[in-house]
Order: structure tokens, then sequence, then C-alpha cells
């Protein structure tokens, strides 16, 4: 028996028990028929997370397709930022900002030496559990080697780059970066540093902040908003340390640097490990990657198990096909072909249990009447 916790666009979650070891485990379902294990391995989120294996990326530990039905194993995390948000009363300390931050820009810096991108950063696709965080969703990343035009509307709007709002189609990992740029302030003031009602607006309230771009500081962000016949306001903002007025200066520092209107101008996720508002944080390389010449292929990091189902309308029965080899990570999972007599969910589902997990697509968009709305508390 499962019961459902979330429900989004793409699919819905639950939290469930994995009744032959006792581990609890997200279960994803998508809402969309799949026909064939080809057309399951195309899919972004399984393509991203069967390349990533680092502590601060969650774990695609199986993908199921039951029936035309794709699920996704994950692991469990106990709620994500805007949850923990949302029930604060007073700002979260630095201490606790920065070693959440720590841990995003390392899973960023992976992400994005592999040439990935997330491009849906925001509150609710960062994961926790006590002191430790994941990146997850990854239903729009994408691979920086691949070809333009990408789509414009990505990420929620109060986290998505500038560049994007001016319907740019060619953009990088940069977006990650002012993404968040947004959460820092966020966190550290338990208030939006952009909150705009609509694209006009979000372009507006970045102005209030920080200013309208010029020829200077953006010239390409000009010539992007002449062409969708947009023309900025002048505005000459406020300094950021006036709007985080109990902000530490290394803080704002880096959180204007983030939030830089111009792309290039925005230090890489690597480069942001070493500031010294990260000062005292102990780096976490990343898994080594073996050299592919002289060595024989071998699946890519993490590459999940994948139980591809073939229903036989002669008896009613279905087998199930181990169809991948098992990576470091899963060597302990084991996967065996079997049949049985009536469709159930996939094994090995699961038994219910409560609690929340927030794995969903980008349209998981909290109107802006629902989300935080609180005032700094001095």
């Amino acid at each position: 028996m499962i019961k459902e916790v979330g429900d989004g666009t793409f699919g819905s979650v639950w939290r469930a028990i994995n009744k032959q070891n006792g581990e609890v485990v997200a279960v994803k379902k998508m809402k969309r028929k799949y026909y064939s294990f080809e057309e399951c391995m195309s899919l972004r989120e399984v393509k991203s997370l069967r390349r990533m294996n680092h502590p601060n990326i969650v774990k695609l530990k199986e993908v199921i397709r039951e029936n035309d039905i794709l699920y996704f194993i994950m692991e469990y995390m106990e709620c994500n930022l805007y949850q923990l948000m949302k029930d604060r009363v007073k700002p979260f300390s630095e201490a606790e900002v920065r070693n959440w931050c720590f841990q995003i820009f390392q899973a960023l810096a992976y992400m994005h030496q592999r040439g990935y991108f997330h491009r849906d950063l925001k509150p609710e696709n960062l994961l926790v559990s006590k002191d430790v965080i994941k990146l997850a969703d990854f239903g729009l990343a994408r691979e920086v080697s691949s070809v333009p035009p990408y789509t414009e509307y990505v990420s929620t709007r109060w986290y998505r780059a500038p560049e994007v709002l001016l319907q740019s189609s060619v953009y990088d990992s940069a977006v990650d970066m002012w993404a968040m740029g947004a959460i820092m302030a966020e966190l550290l003031t338990l208030h939006p540093l952009f909150p705009g009602t609509s694209e006009a607006d979000e372009i507006l309230k970045i102005c209030n902040v920080i200013g309208s771009p010029d020829e200077q500081s953006w010239p390409q962000g000009l010539s992007l908003a002449e062409t969708i016949k947009y023309q900025f306001p002048q505005i000459r903002g406020n300094q950021l340390a006036e709007v985080m007025a109990s902000v530490s200066s290394e803080a704002v520092d880096l959180i204007s640097s983030l939030c830089s209107w111009d792309p290039c101008k925005r230090p890489k996720a690597a480069e942001v490990l070493k500031h010294t508002f990260f000062k005292g944080c102990t780096f976490v390389p990343p898994p080594v990657r073996p050299k592919a010449s002289g060595l024989p292929k071998t699946p890519p990091c993490g590459h999940p198990v994948l139980r591809h189902s073939r229903s036989l309308p002669e008896t009613g029965r279905a087998t199930v096909h181990k169809v991948s080899n098992i990576t470091d990570r899963l060597d302990n999972l084991s996967v065996t072909s079997r049949t049985r007599t009536t469709p159930k969910p996939p094994a090995p589902l699961l038994k219910a249990g409560l609690g929340k997990s927030d794995l969903l697509g980008k349209s998981d968009e909290i109107p802006p009447a629902k989300r935080l709305t609180r005032k700094l508390v001095s």
C-alpha cells in the first residue's frame, strides 16, 4: 500500500518503506506513459542523475517501468528549504546558511564541471535531512555542450536569471549562480529578494535592488531588451547592504557578485567555494573518475538500475528483467528476474508512510500569495 504525499505536473511523490530492508525512500511516479526502454533512458532526469555521484546530489536508486508507468526510486530527505523557511520566525544564522550553501556550491561545481547545469534551482528543490542538504529535481537540467536554442521558460520566476527573463535562448551555468544568490539572500532574511508577480515585475524588482543595467554593466542585456521591445526602467537601485542590513559584508559581497546583471561577471561555482564567506569550510573532493584511455568501458558513475517490465497478455503475467549493471554506490542492491500473476506496484514496494518530499517538476511554483512574505526580523 502506498500513500501519496505530493503532486506536480510531471509526477506524484510518496514517502515509502522498502519492506526488504526497511529503508525509507521517495517514490516518484511519472504521469505520462512510457512505451519503451529507450524512451525511459532518454529522459533528462535519468540522463542527468545517472552521471551524478556526489554526496550533495540526491541519489537515483532505481528506475522501474511497470505496465508503461515509470517510477523513480530515490533516496528520501526529510524536507526542503522552503518548508524550513515558512515555519521560521527569525532568519537562519549565517553559520547555518554557510553550511547549506557550501554543500550546494560543491554539488554545482561537480555538476557544472561535468557539463550540466540545473536551470531550476529554488528552495523547493533543495532537500534537507538534519545538517545535510542535497540538490534534487533534474527534470530541466541541460548539457552545457547541447546545442541552443534552449527553452525560454525555465526556473521559478523569483530565481530566474535576467537573461532568461529577457527571453534569451542562449545561456549557461551562470543561471544557476543567479538563482543561488537569490536563495542565499532569502535564507538570510526570510524574505524573497526579487518577488516579482510577472516577468516585467520581476525585472522591476531586480532594478529596485541592484539598479538598472547600462552599456557598461550589461550591453548584451540592452540588446536582448531591444529585441523584444522592452525598455528598462531607469532606476538607481538600493545598495544590497541596505536591503540586507543585518547580514555580514562577506555575505553581501558574495550575493552581489552572484546577482550580477552580466552572466559573464558571475563567479563560477568552484570560485565561490574560495570566497571569504566560506572561510573555514572544508571542501569535500568529488569521487575520482578514471581516465577513459587504456581502461575498459564501464557504465557512467552512479548509473541507476532500470527494471523493465513487459506485459504478456496471453498469460496475464509480467516478467521483470535486469537490464543494466550496478555501479559502486548500488553494489548492495540485488535485482533478479521474477514473475507474478497479478499486476502490483513495482517491487520492492512498499509500505505507506507519512511525511513529505518535494521532487516535483518546475510547474510546482507556489503562487506569490502563498509564498513566504515575512519581512526581516531584526
